[in-house]
């Protein structure tokens, strides 16, 4: 049965899709593990980040029960279901659905035995289709920026897990957060780097991805950092990161 994962952060631009894709692509191009990644955005960053063949399916589709979650071969061991902006409207055709927090989760029971981890890229923000995910996950990891406002977001989004840990998932725990966007030179990242280290301990990950262009420039031509530049920082520190999340449950 699949480990799943939710990638979060309701602030935008903190690598978020970045981290979903790269990790997910790790796993399954590294580490040869079986990944579905999951593009549960309506801006589909995801979705276009990576070569996804077109298909008439995706989360959109599956979560108002046009069809069943039907994943996307992209790469041996990586599949992917995709999104569109069609999925901005979900949350309200949903609203009035019986127990429109768990569809996610019903969608996932069948597919989740073929697959050895599933990673949920969320939308920035704490919607319907955020708390889907978290009602669906084993684990919510959350990337940081090393940067003050950010540790106010860290306060709200982990209120939102011990909620959804009480009403809709018991099973639901904080998996870890890392430091995105790090630059060791700047006194700034250092200090907020050990201000989280501080408040956080064990559930800070070792790893920090530093800045690198290289992560930036990947998703314009649909590909990810392993395929765009095996040898650049952000391919190795997202390999480190992949590695020390199977390292959690192996």
């Amino acid at each position: 049965m699949a480990v799943i994962i939710s990638f979060s952060n309701h602030k935008g631009g903190v690598g978020k899709t970045t981290s979903t894709v790269n990790v997910g692509v790790a796993l399954a191009k590294k580490l040869g593990k079986k990944v579905l990644l999951i593009d549960l955005d309506p801006q589909a960053n995801l979705t276009q980040s990576l070569p996804v063949p077109n298909t008439e399916f995706n989360s959109y589709g599956a979560l108002i029960g046009k069809h069943a979650l039907i994943p996307v071969r992209v790469d041996n061991n990586l599949y992917v279901i995709p999104s569109n902006l069609d999925l901005s409207g979900a949350e309200v055709e949903l609203s009035a659905e019986t127990g429109r927090e768990f569809i996610l989760r019903e969608l996932l029971e069948p597919v989740a035995k073929n697959f050895d981890f599933i990673l949920i890229d969320t939308p920035p923000s704490l919607g319907l289709l955020t708390i889907n995910a978290f009602a669906a996950s084993n684990s919510v990891f959350i990337p940081l920026q090393s940067e003050y406002l950010a540790l106010q977001g860290l306060a709200k989004l982990t209120e939102i897990v011990s909620k959804i840990q009480k009403r809709l998932n018991k099973n639901l725990e904080l998996g870890g957060v890392f430091i995105t966007q790090y630059d060791h030179r700047k006194i700034l990242n250092r200090e907020v780097a050990e201000t989280i280290e501080k408040h956080l301990g064990s559930k800070v990950m070792k790893t920090k991805i530093r800045e690198n262009v290289a992560l930036a420039e990947a998703p314009s031509v649909h590909r990810d950092i392993f395929d765009y530049n095996a040898s650049s920082n952000g391919a190795k520190d997202y390999l480190s990161l992949a590695k020390e999340i199977a390292e959690i449950y192996k």
